[in-house]
């Protein structure tokens, strides 16, 4: 089995791991509202999901009145 020639230095080690967070997320555009929200995920927002009301969200207006 082939063993590598040289060792890798910390700081490059600390470089290659800390890059991992630095990958964009997948946002779209929610179909009912238009906000932001990951694929594949209920809209926070307005609780659509492939265009069909799927959670009743209640508004924070109404609960303070």
């Amino acid at each position: 089995m082939a063993c590598p020639k040289r060792r890798w230095s910390k700081e490059r080690t600390h470089l290659k791991r800390s890059t991992w967070k630095l990958d964009k997320l997948n946002l779209s555009k929610c179909s009912n509202c238009g906000e932001a929200v990951l694929s594949h995920i209920t809209c926070p927002s307005c609780g659509f999901y492939d265009n069909k009301q799927v959670i009743v969200i209640k508004s924070k207006e109404k609960e303070t009145k």
